[in-house]
């Protein structure tokens, strides 16, 4: 079957006109059988539906591939923000460390469900993430591209990143907020001090309680540093076509009939955009962890005396009501208030180091998500495109049999 869509000399459509023309008797093409339905099927979709689907996809997959390494992540990222006392306390005081101590940690605490704590919005989150920012990607790169611009190549998929990150960021937000509180959160109390204010038992769970308590503004808790970190897949999205045009010859979305190489090419160009990507912008995540790991108002008050950074009947919280929200004892008042602050808090407190606070993990993560998540997408984006194309000749087929000339 060539590119253009005709197909190849000898090939089964060619046979059977053949055979039509030399009026033999007709046998229908058969159809019941599952992949011949499907081609059916897909050669039905229409071309703005297969993006979203295959962004979903891919999504689903890499949350599930890399959740246990999301929940090590954000343990690192978010426990500065529950210990209590200053900046050398802090420090000095930290119980998860590297990914592999932070995982047998979470084991040996929590077990299994542990470092799955969050995959339910995890993966509820992927599905209209991906399927909003592939879709929208898919369409505005080529409508920012004007050739006759120098560099318009750039800024078009750099505008296209930005434009469909804003719209997936904007609609899912609510969702990373549960997702992150989840996985902060530990399965079991311990005595070190380093425990969330809240206990959720689900997805559900957590969004009725942070209404409750704190509001709706809580769920876009992280938004400003969520929507700077778009700078993120500004580099990783333009980077990763560029590369992939450079090692296969074929834009995102689009692929030769065959060759191993073209994947190689794909995991390479996945490989190398996103650690550029992720080395650059990852403070941003810490910022947004913080703030999206406190609470926006005071918990009521708790028999166990249970306070914003503190644990079960530690000394620094003797003498104090249950619920402080912040390190000051100001009741009601965030210890993180708006991006720059926080900036400066942590910075003061725990030092720049703490801006890179789990970015070995991240890497680790964030490297086999992205590979798993663009391969998924390459290799449906594919299957589709071949199930289409088979299917639209089938229907041919079965159309210039019904209708003999």
């Amino acid at each position: 079957m060539t590119s253009n869509g005709r197909s190849a000399p000898g090939s089964s459509l060619d046979q059977a006109r053949s055979h039509h023309t030399d009026n033999t008797p007709h046998v229908p093409i058969p159809s019941s059988d599952l992949k011949s339905r499907l081609e059916i099927f897909a050669s039905k979709i229409p071309n703005g539906y297969i993006a979203p689907f295959c962004g979903a996809s891919a999504g689903v997959a890499s949350g599930i591939v890399t959740c246990p390494l999301d929940v090590i992540k954000t343990k690192l990222q978010a426990q500065g923000g529950f210990r209590r006392g200053g900046a050398q306390e802090v420090a000095s005081g930290a119980i998860y460390r590297g990914m592999i101590g932070s995982g047998r940690r979470i084991w040996r605490e929590d077990g299994i469900r542990g470092l799955y704590q969050g995959l339910g919005p995890m993966l509820l989150g992927y599905l209209p993430t991906w399927a909003v920012y592939l879709a929208v990607y898919d369409r505005s790169r080529e409508y920012f591209y004007d050739e006759t611009v120098p560099g318009s190549w750039w800024l078009s998929r750099g505008y296209a990143s930005i434009t469909a990150g804003a719209c997936s960021t904007i609609v899912t937000n609510p969702i990373w907020v549960i997702k992150t509180r989840l996985m902060s959160q530990s399965l079991k109390q311990n005595s070190e001090g380093v425990r969330a204010p809240w206990q959720y038992s689900g997805t559900w769970d957590a969004a009725r309680k942070m209404y409750q308590i704190e509001g709706i503004r809580s769920f876009y808790s992280g938004l400003t540093p969520a929507l700077l970190g778009l700078t993120h897949v500004a580099i990783q999205f333009p980077l990763y076509e560029y590369l992939k045009m450079g090692f296969t010859g074929y834009g995102i979305g689009e692929h030769p009939d065959s060759g191993s190489s073209h994947w190689i090419g794909i995991s390479v160009a996945t490989f190398l955009s996103k650690i550029c990507a992720s080395t650059v912008t990852y403070p941003h995540e810490v910022l947004r962890t913080r703030l999206q790991t406190q609470q926006r108002t005071a918990p009521a008050p708790s028999p166990e005396e249970i306070a914003f950074r503190g644990g079960l009947n530690h000394p620094h919280d003797r003498g104090r009501s249950g619920g402080i929200s912040s390190s000051d004892g100001m009741r009601n008042r965030p210890r993180y208030n708006g991006m720059i602050r926080t900036f400066q808090t942590i910075l003061k407190e725990e030092g720049w180091r703490a801006f890179y606070a789990g970015i070995g993990t991240n890497l680790f993560r964030a490297i086999p998500a992205a590979m798993t998540t663009m391969l998924t997408y390459e290799y449906l984006r594919k299957q589709i495109s071949t199930y289409q194309h088979e299917g639209k000749l089938k229907l041919e087929m079965e159309q210039q049999y019904q209708n003999p000339i």
